[in-house]
């Protein structure tokens, strides 16, 4: 008994989506190797959306939440795009990513650092690990800053 060629791409498809979320664009790129004659990838990518299935919303969130305390929103906007979400996805999670940047940022060079730089070259070095991470240059120098000491604390 022959089977029908798409019911394949969506057992691929579900198998792919059992393990994580996937963008749109990201499983049309898995699933398009394994395409044969009369197989319609946008007629199950659809059929996947409108079961809720398959959702940008939830990749983009799923990359945030797993990126957001060891990379900037730099690296993390970056991936987003690469994956082929959407724009306004984007824009959408960006206040929740600045909002974290900067103690992220600090987490991160405390793992790797632990203390502030003693000389010009190793404050570059440690910015320069702050900005690879996807850290912009105004988060980097505010997490390599030493702490502000104010007369009231020290009663």
């Amino acid at each position: 008994m022959a089977r029908r060629p798409e019911p394949a791409l969506r057992t691929r498809a579900l198998q792919c989506l059992a393990r994580r979320e996937y963008s749109r664009a990201e499983l049309r790129a898995k699933l398009l190797p394994h395409v044969r004659d009369g197989d319609d990838v946008e007629a199950v990518l659809d059929d996947l959306a409108k079961r809720n299935w398959q959702s940008d919303e939830r990749a983009a969130e799923q990359v945030v939440n797993q990126r957001r305390n060891r990379f900037g929103t730099q690296r993390i906007t970056h991936e987003l795009r690469q994956k082929g979400v959407a724009e306004n996805l984007i824009a959408e999670a960006l206040p929740q990513l600045k909002a974290t940047e900067l103690e992220a940022a600090r987490e991160v060079w405390q793992k790797k650092f632990s203390s502030l730089p003693q000389n010009p070259n190793e404050k570059a070095r440690q910015i320069r690990f702050l900005q690879s991470r996807g850290f912009s240059l105004e988060v980097a120098l505010k997490t390599i800053k030493p702490p502000q000491i104010s007369g009231a604390e020290h009663d």
